[in-house]
This record gives C-alpha cells, sequence and structure tokens, in this order.
C-alpha cells in the first residue's frame, strides 16, 4: 500500500493522505480508532451526490468519479514517523477550505491527545494547508 505523499514534518514525521478504503482500513487497526467508518460515510455521501454528464462515455464517468470524490471528501491524513509507526490521524475539510459540515478531527493511538507529543507535526500540517489547527477546535476528546 503506497499512500500519497503530503508534507514533512519535524523529527522525520510525515503526513500523508489516505485516499482508499483500504488505507483507512488499515490506519484504523493500526492507530485502534474508527477513521475508517468516517471515510466510508463521507465517501458515500460525495458518491450519492456526484451527478455526471450524460453525453459521457462510461470510463469516463469513472475518472470523473475519482475527481470528484478527491474535492468533495474531507481530506485523511496520517502522520507517520520515520519507521513507519503511526503517530497521528487527521481529517481536515475538502482542500482544505473550512466547509460547515465538515470538523477537523485529529486523534492519536486509540483516539489519544495527539498534540502533546505531535504539536510540531500538527503545525507543520496547518502550515501546508494555510490553516488553523487548533487543539480546541480539532482534538474531539478535550
Amino acid at each position: 500500500m503506497v499512500m500519497k505523499y503530503v508534507c514533512d514534518a519535524p523529527d522525520g514525521a510525515t503526513w500523508f493522505r489516505i485516499e482508499t478504503e483500504g488505507e483507512a482500513e488499515a490506519e484504523s487497526a493500526l492507530m485502534r480508532h474508527a477513521v475508517d467508518k468516517y471515510f466510508k460515510r463521507f465517501q458515500q455521501i460525495a458518491k450519492d451526490a456526484y451527478r455526471p454528464s450524460t453525453s459521457l462515455a462510461s470510463f469516463e464517468r469513472e475518472i470523473g468519479l475519482k475527481d470528484h470524490l478527491a474535492r468533495a471528501m474531507p481530506i485523511f491524513l496520517t502522520l507517520r514517523a520515520d519507521d513507519g509507526a503511526g503517530l497521528a490521524t487527521a481529517m481536515v475539510p475538502p482542500e482544505a477550505r473550512g466547509e460547515a459540515n465538515v470538523r477537523c478531527i485529529i486523534v492519536g493511538p486509540g483516539n489519544s491527545d495527539p498534540y502533546t507529543k505531535n504539536a510540531p507535526a500538527i503545525s507543520a500540517l496547518a502550515r501546508h494547508f494555510g490553516v488553523e489547527l487548533r487543539r480546541e477546535a480539532c482534538y474531539p476528546y478535550a
């Protein structure tokens, strides 16, 4: 499984984008939380909202669907240490636009507070997207 690189973080950590159900399921198993449930829910909402042009060939509709999902779904991310260990999982609004119906959520293993050990890495992600990712707004169990 090869995830898409997003940005570097301090101490050799790296943010990657979770783009498939398989990646979301692997992240849930590794991190002991339910990101796959949220990934699947938002993916279904985005699929239901997709309206391809009737003039497109079937294969073109599938290409359009993939692009639509990338734009419409929240962005799911994983923070990995240089040895591949899972450090945090994040969900940010599509294109980090601050969609009203999508809350930023960032959690550590077992839904622990990721800011305790990974605040500099979360700041790197915030800079990458040009948004604020404050603990009070993003950690749901504070």
